[in-house]
């Protein structure tokens, strides 16, 4: 995007209503999100980010963005439990559906993007106290799941990518594989929450007295930060072998990478060292039994291998040894009026009991497009992902869509699939029809 055409995107961005979700109007304001979000991963690949944070921060666009996450969340949680439930629901694509379940996680990548900029993190204000409990509810999330749902995870999302272009295929689909797909995105959106939540434990100096306090005894984010680096959802025995999810990927690691530590590791690590030795957080943090319990926990983590990868590790190592030995003051009470987070509960609030009335609504005008506004909106969404942007985006060479292995092949009509043979696209083409000709 050349400076002009990001300025004006920046500028159209803005709230919107539950009930507006997935129409026309808010689907321009997706594919501006779309657009921003892949302009911020190639600029911040050459380190030339500092002119989309400019425009983000001097249009006040953070707190909008943050409304926009908690919308979307809501509308998960609320209204498409709801929307699967009823029986005049049927889509004849997925395509609508998919973008929505996608404009959270395109949000959070954006956010994750900027938030590394303190100006950024200001900028937020107020609202930084809405972001830190969406983190802390996704964080939540990853805790609590299992082995058992961490390896079929993997298995659902190395056979089938949820960003493939095949979710705008044309068949009915059940609304039982749609929420599949939803909690698979879940995962990723996760994961992009854990690192904005580390970006903001780095300006803890700077942030409001009551994000502070929401995080270190409101949420007690020490506590569930030791809780993830103990089970480490990213990673999950399969088969006899150790599976790593990066790069949106599920990779079996090779034994002598076993105790490599992946970026995942180094974002709970460096948030823990944030929250924990900052004067600031010992001050405000009240390190009871339960607490330093669980603290003295990650002394067995903290290995030779582990501080050698990241060394800022060793004044962890000192303040555990000390907490272990020493009874640390009780907090000192302050007598202030904390702030509270607002976004959440004003959705809530103004939509309570609408939730069938808002699904129905989106059943008939958003969900249920004619064949012709699916191939318009297709050619549109082709548009927003041009191929050149695609290829700059992926971090691997493209894989056949049958067989995964590296392909060379791709189909002719859309441009959007790849097959290493002919055979393979040929044993394809069945499935593949549908949204090649929407987006031919």
């Amino acid at each position: 995007l050349g400076p002009a055409e990001a300025e004006a995107l920046v500028r159209a961005l803005q709230g919107s209503e539950l009930r507006d979700i997935g129409g026309q109007g808010w689907l321009r304001q997706h594919e501006h999100v779309e657009k921003l979000n892949m302009h911020g991963i190639l600029s911040a690949s050459t380190g030339q980010e500092q002119l989309l944070t400019e425009l983000l921060v001097t249009h006040a666009k953070i707190p909008v963005l943050i409304g926009e996450l908690i919308s979307v969340e809501i509308w998960k949680h609320k209204i498409f439990p709801v929307l699967c439930r009823l029986e005049d629901f049927k889509p004849r694509s997925t395509f609508p559906i998919y973008v929505v379940l996608h404009h959270e996680a395109s949000i959070i990548n954006l956010l994750e993007t900027v938030f590394f900029f303190k100006e950024i993190c200001e900028s937020a204000e107020d609202n930084i106290l809405d972001l830190i409990d969406y983190c802390h509810r996704k964080l939540i999330l990853l805790a609590a799941r299992s082995t058992k749902a961490q390896a079929v995870t993997s298995a659902e999302l190395r056979a089938e990518p949820l960003a493939s272009p095949s979710s705008m295929q044309a068949d009915p689909v059940p609304p039982q594989e749609l929420q599949k797909q939803a909690e698979m995105m879940e995962f990723e959106i996760s994961l992009k929450a854990l690192s904005v939540l580390r970006f903001i434990t780095d300006q803890v100096d700077s942030l409001p007295l009551a994000a502070l306090t929401r995080m270190l005894n409101t949420h007690n984010l020490p506590c569930l930060l030791v809780e993830l680096v103990e089970h480490c959802p990213w990673s999950c025995w399969e088969a006899g072998k150790l599976k790593k999810f990066e790069n949106g990927t599920w990779h079996v690691v090779p034994p002598e990478d076993q105790v490599k530590m992946t970026k995942l590791d180094g974002q709970v690590w460096l948030a823990l060292l944030n929250l924990l030795l900052s004067p600031e957080c010992q001050r405000k943090y009240r390190f009871d039994g339960f607490n330093k319990s669980q603290l003295l926990k990650l002394r067995a983590f903290l290995t030779d291998v582990l501080i050698d990868q990241l060394p800022n590790l060793v004044q962890m190592q000192r303040f555990l040894s000390y907490l272990a030995v020493t009874e640390p003051a009780p907090p000192k009470k302050d007598l202030i009026l904390e702030q509270v987070p607002v976004i959440w509960d004003h959705i809530l609030k103004k939509n309570s009991g609408k939730w069938e009335a808002i699904a129905k609504h989106q059943v008939k005008h958003a969900f249920s497009p004619t064949e012709e506004e699916l191939k318009l909106q297709a050619r549109r969404w082709a548009q927003t992902y041009s191929l050149d942007m695609m290829e700059a985006l992926a971090p691997d060479k493209p894989r056949c869509r049958v067989c995964g292995v590296e392909a060379a092949k791709r189909c002719s009509r859309c441009r959007n699939e790849w097959y290493c043979t002919r055979a393979c696209q040929v044993q394809h083409w069945q499935k593949h029809k549908p949204a090649c000709n929407l987006m031919a």
